[in-house]
């Protein structure tokens, strides 16, 4: 298939958060099943400058004229690959719009004109298509900053020669829904017609993310939990409606890790590499150097439990701070690196300071200690309120760190609870819980430790964890059969 793939952040170029990750992985992993990838997001140049990119990326000689609003605005066009592979990278160079300091915002708030920024993407997309003659089958938009995409395709895709072309839409997170202001519609150069409450409206004001939903031809989203959790009230950010009418067009496909980066075997920054044949001799040696590390008391047999996160309350830290004390008077040592809420750093910090033996934090982020982390622990906390997808626990698992979850997205779709019946059948790998409240993560915990001591029945969780596919592969496979999907719909005019 030829496929086009939008973002508005794309590792190595750009990255706030996962989704970077998931617009160069899957594009990486679909070539590789031998499919002809592009992908198109803006240039940033500081974010470029950052990460050493200046080598890599040349100018096409071409650029492009785009009507936002009343103005004529006129990006280049630079070229790239992602590295190791034959994807084309086009890069939407409009230094108004994309030469400052942060993708999104600054330390004032959100850019005002961030509307304006992305519909210049979603616009810009159908133009290079054009201008390098490309005639994709699927184009594939992410989260609100391309939500437009789809409108753009469905309504004006044949002036473009795209009318034969499908859309699909995936949405990372419902809480990030690019709401503006009535009057920005007159940016995006469609009738007003489409500003309705059932296509572009959502309270008075423009909504892409609900745009996107309502164009594309398929809609996906990062978890088959989250694909049910995202038409309820309580997870669907007030466009649960709109999701649960486009539930048949709607499917649920697990991130991948890139086991390049991820792999207990071949990991550069870990003391001794492992796998799930060694795990036992391996392990420990990482255990030792990260407890040197973080300054805590070198125990082998203390149950260390690491935690990498962003420190807010979405990721559950309120939890684990609520049952800090009983946590203290344990026989454990706690491990956690994150930056976030400035109030849930000081406990975290408070908490080191009063038991240095037992809890150490790093705020911050640091990758090599990131995976110090995932390979050095016995068990890994997440117990998030919400997850679409999540990461950690995928690398977690691959490294043979037993994982803590609360049972919501992702997390729901890739830890499955030690139960007798999940033991016996073999699919067990981690601990599960659902009520959000502390003394049931505490509750779970200790359970865990009850586990801990068990030396055989935590090998075979551990050794679970570590032979099952957590590949893009996997995912690029199921992405595939989506694009089909719209392509069949485009195809009977839907």
């Amino acid at each position: 298939m030829r496929i086009v793939l939008t973002s508005s952040e794309a590792v190595p170029f750009s990255k706030t958060g996962g989704l970077a990750d998931v617009s160069s992985a899957l594009p990486k992993a679909l070539a590789a099943l031998g499919h002809e990838l592009w992908l198109i997001t803006p240039y940033y140049p500081q974010q470029a400058e950052l990460n050493g990119l200046a080598k890599q990326i040349q100018s096409t000689e071409q650029s492009i004229t785009i009507t936002i609003g009343h103005n004529d605005v006129t990006a280049r066009i630079l070229e790239s690959r992602i590295p190791g592979t034959s994807v084309r990278v086009f890069l939407v160079d409009q230094p108004e719009y994309f030469d400052r300091p942060g993708l999104y915002g600054d330390a004032q708030g959100d850019y005002r004109d961030s509307c304006e920024r992305f519909v210049f993407l979603s616009r810009a997309v159908l133009e290079i298509c054009r201008k390098f003659d490309i005639r994709p089958d699927v184009i594939h938009a992410n989260d609100w900053q391309t939500g437009l995409v789809p409108a753009l395709l469905k309504i004006e895709g044949h002036s473009y020669g795209l009318e034969r072309t499908a859309s699909i839409y995936t949405i990372h997170n419902m809480a990030f829904q690019g709401q503006f202001w009535h009057w920005d519609m007159v940016l995006t150069g469609l009738d007003w017609k489409y500003f309705n409450w059932r296509q572009m409206e959502f309270h008075g004001q423009l909504n892409l993310l609900k745009t996107g939903i309502t164009f594309a031809d398929m809609l996906t989203t990062v978890s088959p939990t989250y694909a049910r959790e995202i038409q309820t009230a309580e997870f669907g950010n007030g466009l649960n409606g709109v999701l649960t009418s486009r539930r048949e067009d709607l499917v649920g496909i697990l991130n991948g890790i890139d086991e390049e980066v991820w792999n207990p075997a071949s990991d550069p920054y870990i003391a001794e590499n492992y796998d799930h044949t060694t795990v036992s001799i391996g392990k420990p040696v990482c255990k030792v150097a990260l407890q040197k590390a973080m300054g805590l008391p070198v125990h082998m047999n203390v149950p260390l439990f690491g935690m990498i996160s962003r420190i807010t309350s979405q990721k559950g830290l309120d939890l684990i701070l609520g049952c800090s004390r009983d946590l203290a008077d344990l026989n454990v040592q706690c491990v956690f690196l994150g930056t976030g809420d400035p109030v849930l750093e000081k406990g975290l910090m408070a908490l080191a300071k009063e038991h240095p033996q037992k809890f150490a934090v790093k705020i911050g982020y640091d990758e090599a200690l990131s995976h110090q982390i995932e390979a050095g622990s016995d068990i890994f906390l997440m117990p998030s309120q919400f997850e679409p997808c999540g990461l950690n626990q995928m690398y977690s698992l691959a490294y043979g760190t037993v994982p803590i979850v609360r049972a919501v997205g992702g997390l729901a779709d890739s830890v499955i609870d030690v139960t007798e019946a999940n033991l016996g059948k073999g699919t067990a790998n981690g601990f599960s819980f659902y009520e959000y409240k502390s003394e049931v993560l505490f509750r779970q915990i200790c359970r865990t430790l009850g586990y801990f001591l068990d030396k055989t029945t935590w090998l075979k969780l551990q050794k679970t964890g570590m032979t099952r596919d957590w590949s893009w592969k996997r995912s690029a496979q199921e992405y595939l059969n989506a694009y089909q999907q719209a392509c069949l719909k485009r195809s009977h005019g839907h």
